[in-house]
């Protein structure tokens, strides 16, 4: 019972992790077809009260907000299912293995919550700031977001090894718990 609950928490975490990857950007990228698209005409009455480029930065204000939220919040629940996964994992047929992949993931997020803190602040110290000439910050926070992507990655590499070895050591497991037909 406990590899299906590893498994459920291991997909629940990919799919948590996935699921950010695509909504993050998605935000910033519906801003401009909103404001290119939109078929609403209220929306189109604000926009040319407030201006274009008015409206484009407090769209991107609060996208940039709810990011920053969602990126806290998840890393918060990664902690906890990074703990959970790690103590269900002791009792899994390749515990060593799927363990250790489990502790890179947990320490990936680690890296992530020290790193977020430094891309929020410098994000927000972005935000309203005229791009042209980019400002200094611009290049540490660009840097910073790669970096954190590629955390990203890299521990989603983790949770699949450890979701395949835990996928292969089940069947192995269960074949020598069960006796050999009569």
């Amino acid at each position: 019972m406990k590899e299906r609950w590893v498994l459920l928490l291991l997909g629940a975490w990919w799919m948590g992790s996935l699921v950010l990857l695509v909504v993050a950007p998605t935000n910033f990228r519906l801003i401009d077809e909103l404001l290119a698209h939109s078929g609403s005409q209220s929306f189109h009455s604000v926009v040319e009260r407030v201006g274009h480029d008015t409206t484009r930065e407090l769209l991107r204000y609060l996208s940039s907000e709810l990011n920053r939220k969602f990126f806290l919040l998840w890393n918060v629940v990664q902690v906890g299912m990074g703990l959970a996964l790690v103590w269900l994992s002791r009792a899994l047929p390749a515990a060593r293995r799927v363990g250790a992949a489990l502790l890179v993931a947990a320490a990936l997020v680690g890296v992530l919550l020290i790193v977020q803190p430094v891309i929020t602040r410098l994000g927000r110290s972005l935000d309203f700031v005229p791009r042209q000439p980019p400002p200094p910050a611009l290049a540490q926070f660009q840097l910073l977001h790669v970096a954190y992507t590629a955390i990203e990655l890299l521990k989603l590499v983790a949770l699949a090894l450890a979701a395949l070895w835990s996928l292969r050591a089940a069947p192995r497991a269960a074949a020598t718990a069960s006796p050999g037909p009569a």
